[in-house]
């Protein structure tokens, strides 16, 4: 019964997370007397409608940039050879796996009083006293942008790479020009992607509370932060709630609008020809008719005279697209790499260019308990939330690749709710759960915790891999009186290896990243390395944090390090694997 493996993912799931969020709800509902108190309290006050219509103008803003930025930047990618192109999208990779506190933190460096372009404008004297350049909308947008920008340009880019390149020669060659033949076969065809990667950003956005609590001023609050203020502040469950259900409403009115069909068969249906406002009035549309005659034989010439020609290379136009490129990725590295410069800074204070070259800040780093203590903290949840959520999604994908369809999509959904939900709504619902079972403000309250996600995104990498997977060759193994246990052990565990290891590699960045639900179910009691980062962020530019952040940088480059090093070692076993499982 392959639906008995998917029972210990959804088990937890159901105690830390799907349980409480009811309780949530019928809390917000004031149950049982069942009263819409708490939400017309909600609407009722100016401040709060304000604050949810900001949510949504910040989301929708922060979401149209990264589509006019990304789409461009993903079509060069892909456009790209195929070597240069793996270059660029291990560019976008590194920054999207990055801690987002790092990333935030070097936008705090780059734009603050004394930061990088602050400095520099007055040592060029340009100005005579520091630009108001931080806690704005648009250092709003820089932070919120930076950091979902990637996630737009890779789901664009899966997308892009399944469309046919010979579908835009073919149009060319039937004359159209290289716009026309782009807007008529490749953007409609990369419609799925466009839709995806608006979906996951603008979702994401709504729930984001570190960079607008960091980088945005006090009129940019967004309802992830109002929540969490109202928990920190007066703790009264039936407001938070309200709260929470009507941000997390937002997140499922655009999600069931958008997110029905994620293969994305609804872009791809036949669309009956629209008839212009010219076409409908007769006398327009005989105009119409008559010029459409005399341009037709003027672009039938054109068509024969280059017929048969070389497509003409615009030098400009490559031009352009290299410098986009490189202002993008300009965008995506330098905030990093700046901070990673100024972390070996001789100084006192951070600034750039470093006055010298010390290790001071990484022996302050190693030398103070709670900095160290609180690293080893992560390391300890991170690694003990890996193993359990590579578990639990493992089994979770192998009982969902074994499951009907009609029942692996409704679970599928189930349990990646809470890496969908806003991040703010799953920490109250998570801390509601732990609450009653006495864990809060321990170890294994945090891990429980951060399974709930970290099993989402094992189980989507598992199942991709799961995709592509013979199952010919489990029945060849059992053909040869293998038991269903040898045979998932020696056939099917090492050919679905890479992506397990992908997955647990996920999982740990996930757990080690993690700082909105950690503040809420850590109590006093317990500090890992990114609620440190946070705490001093918010009181104080220590530059120890500069070297904290660039040790979070080395992370993603060292995992994906890892991952190229078991792609490549079990590249040989599968080529083994294959031919002897089928014998």
């Amino acid at each position: 019964m392959p639906i008995v493996l998917i029972g210990p993912a959804l088990a937890v799931l159901l105690v830390v997370f799907a349980i409480p969020i009811i309780l949530l709800f019928l809390t917000s509902l004031k149950a049982p007397a069942f009263s819409l108190t708490n939400y017309r309290s909600f609407f009722s006050q100016p401040a709060n409608v304000r604050v949810l219509y900001q949510t949504l103008e910040i989301s929708g803003v922060a979401t149209a940039i990264c589509l006019l930025v990304g789409y461009p930047t993903a079509y060069l990618i892909v456009a790209a050879s195929k070597r240069l192109g793996m270059a660029l999208i291990l560019v976008v990779v590194i920054p999207y796996l990055t801690s987002l506190l790092a990333r935030t933190y070097a936008w705090i460096v780059i734009l603050g009083d004394n930061g990088l372009i602050n400095n520099l404008l007055l040592e060029l004297g340009l100005i005579s006293s520091p630009l108001q350049l931080i806690y704005n909308r648009l250092a709003l947008y820089i932070g919120m942008v930076h950091i979902m920008l990637p996630m737009m340009i890779l789901a664009l880019v899966s997308v892009m790479m399944g469309i046919d390149k010979s579908l835009m020669a073919a149009a060319r060659s039937m004359g159209a020009r290289p716009f026309t033949a782009f807007w008529r076969v490749f953007f409609p065809l990369s419609m799925p992607g466009v839709r995806s990667g608006c979906l996951l950003v603008f979702v994401i956005c709504l729930g984001f509370y570190i960079t607008p609590a960091a980088l945005g001023g006090l009129g940019d609050a967004m309802l992830s932060t109002f929540i969490a203020s109202q928990v920190h502040t007066f703790f009264d469950m039936g407001r938070v709630a309200a709260s929470a259900f009507i941000l997390l409403a937002v997140a499922i009115v655009v999600l069931s609008t958008f997110g029905l069909d994620l293969s994305g068969t609804q872009g791809r249906a036949v669309q009956p020809a629209r008839k212009s406002w010219a076409n409908r009035l007769p006398v327009f549309g005989g105009f119409k008719r008559h010029l459409d005659e005399i341009f037709t034989l003027r672009r039938a010439k054109r068509w024969t005279m280059h017929l048969y020609q070389a497509a003409g290379k615009s030098d400009w136009s490559k031009m352009v697209g290299i410098i986009f490129l490189v202002l993008v990725i300009f965008y995506l590295l330098v905030p990093e790499l700046l901070v990673v410069v100024m972390s070996f800074s001789a100084g006192q204070f951070l600034q750039f260019p470093p006055p010298g070259l010390s290790l001071q800040w990484y022996r302050a780093f190693f030398s103070d308990p709670s900095w160290y203590g609180a690293a080893w903290t992560s390391i300890q949840i991170g690694i003990v939330t890996t193993i359990l959520s590579t578990i639990l999604g493992t089994l979770a994908a192998y009982g969902l690749n074994r499951s009907v369809p009609q029942l692996r999509s409704t679970l599928t959904m189930v349990i990646l709710t809470p890496i969908t939900f806003p991040v703010i709504v799953v920490a109250i619902a998570t801390y509601l759960g732990l609450l009653k079972l006495g864990l809060l403000g321990s170890m294994t309250g945090i891990v429980l915790a951060h399974t709930i996600g970290a099993v989402g995104y094992v189980v989507v990498i598992v199942s991709a891999t799961l995709a592509n997977f013979d199952p010919a060759l489990e029945r060849a193994a059992m053909s040869m009186r293998a038991n269903p246990l040898r045979t998932f052990i020696r056939v099917t565990l090492p050919l679905i290896r890479p992506g397990i290891i992908g997955g647990a590699v996920f999982a740990f960045l996930a757990s080690f990243d993690e700082v909105v639900v950690t503040s809420l179910v850590a109590g006093f009691s317990i500090r890992t390395l990114p609620l440190k980062m946070w705490e001093n962020i918010r009181n104080q530019i220590d530059p120890t944090i500069a070297a904290v952040s660039s040790l979070l940088i080395l992370i993603p480059v060292l995992c994906l390090i890892l991952l190229y090093v078991a792609g490549w070692r079990s590249a040989p076993g599968l080529q083994r694997a294959g031919p002897a499982a089928a014998a």
